[in-house]
């Protein structure tokens, strides 16, 4: 398991999430999780009101961050959301 931040900038309003430290297998699933729901990886983006807290999974970047722990699952450990 990899430790993975994902950010976005396409939503930086109120109430919206900027980035998120996941633990997640590859850059692919890191970028379809939602900072909301920490281990929900379907397909929330197409029939979610989530895109306006969040941003597609195309507009999300990964970036690696080092090697979790063994015992580590998937999901979100820590995000950042602007409250208004």
């Amino acid at each position: 398991m990899k430790l993975w931040l994902i950010s976005q900038t396409v939503n930086d309003g109120y109430d919206t999430y900027s980035s998120a430290v996941v633990a997640a297998e590859t850059t692919e699933v890191a970028r379809h999780l939602h900072p909301r729901d920490p281990n929900n990886i379907g397909a929330w983006w197409i029939n979610d009101d989530c895109l306006d807290t969040w941003a597609h999974p195309k507009d999300v970047t990964a970036t690696y961050i080092g090697e979790a722990r063994p015992d580590t699952v998937r999901g979100v450990i820590c995000a950042s959301f602007h409250a208004g």
